[in-house]
């Protein structure tokens, strides 16, 4: 792909991200919180487990690691790069944010049970050599995860909705909401910029590929750039909500895209590699998954108080820069 060529699918991405935070605020002010952050991080995920499910079709086995490497890689942008972020930009501009611990809580304790089920226990197990499932235990991840994804989006959007609400807001912002019409244009066209997004960021990825091998880094690289590319709408529209002092609106995005990824991901990935019996690679080496278990135990030193400030941005977003160095520095 020439230079022109790149900048303009660049020029396009970028376009297309402000284009889906645009569409996924307004269906948010229309449908209230937390549906609209909700909208906005399934539907991302929805669209990277078609992408995620396809390579690994197309791939016919050759790359057993990929689903791994992708939720891996997803969980560690949001929950240090994503979080840190928002908590660094909200600080800055409020100095101490206010979170609800209800809702925090419960993400995260649902958090820490899937990425233990599907990304650490897979390499102690002993029905299979390596770090994989057997058949039964895959199908047993998948149902389990899926299923506590769904009880997760029943508390969070019936039973204890308002555990979501940001801190001293109502369910709608003060402002007129859209019109319904409005509303329903926009719910037509965020799909649509999302599906542009990963488009745009499959269509550069070759480029990355080249632009990694060249600088001889290991090809997990590849993955994790896509998947920064693949979390931009997400990302734009959480710090948005943090640099208007909405920190719950921010982490709802994050811990519900981080969430989504595994609950909808894992199910999907273990059905398509029970049904087409390509191999599927689930537990983390050890340095990845002493990460995790870092990143999960700052988290929730993070979300424990329900008030943040600009030290625990920085915390985050230094295990971030861990994280990337030793992707490029194994």
């Amino acid at each position: 792909m020439g230079w022109l060529l790149i900048s303009l699918a660049s020029a396009a991405l970028i376009a297309s991200v402000f284009v889906a935070v645009h569409q996924a605020e307004i269906v948010a002010h229309w449908v209230g919180e937390p549906f609209g952050t909700l909208i906005l991080s399934v539907s991302v995920t929805v669209i990277e487990v078609a992408l995620i499910v396809s390579m690994m079709l197309s791939a016919k086995g050759a790359n057993s690691e990929l689903a791994r490497d992708t939720v891996f890689a997803t969980v560690m942008i949001i929950c240090n790069g994503v979080v840190g972020l928002c908590l660094l930009v909200g600080s800055i501009r409020h100095r101490v944010l206010t979170f609800r611990v209800e809702g925090t809580g419960a993400a995260l304790s649902v958090l820490i049970a899937l990425t233990t089920l599907t990304l650490v226990l897979p390499a102690m197990t002993r029905t299979t050599p390596g770090p994989s499932f057997s058949t039964s235990q895959l199908a047993f991840a998948g149902v389990t995860s899926l299923a506590l994804y769904g009880v997760f989006l029943f508390v969070q959007t019936v039973r204890h909705r308002d555990y979501f609400i940001p801190v001293g807001a109502d369910e709608r912002e003060h402002a007129q909401p859209p019109s319904t019409r409005k509303a329903l244009v926009s719910l037509v066209v965020l799909p649509v910029a999302l599906v542009a997004v990963i488009a745009l960021a499959k269509t550069l990825s070759p480029s990355i590929e080249a632009a990694v091998a060249a600088a001889a880094a290991p090809a997990s690289v590849v993955g994790i750039a896509i998947a920064l590319l693949v979390l931009l709408p997400e990302t734009t529209a959480a710090v948005r909500a943090a640099a208007r002092n909405r920190m719950q609106t921010s982490l709802n995005l994050a811990l519900g895209s981080a969430l989504a990824t595994i609950g909808l991901t894992i199910p999907a990935v273990a059905a398509a590699a029970i049904f087409t019996g390509l191999p599927l690679a689930l537990g983390l080496p050890a340095k990845e998954a002493t990460l995790l278990a870092v990143t999960l135990l700052i988290s929730v030193v993070t979300l424990a108080t329900g008030r943040a400030t600009v030290l625990q941005g920085a915390v985050h977003l230094v295990l971030f820069a861990v994280f990337l160095f030793l992707s490029v520095v194994p």
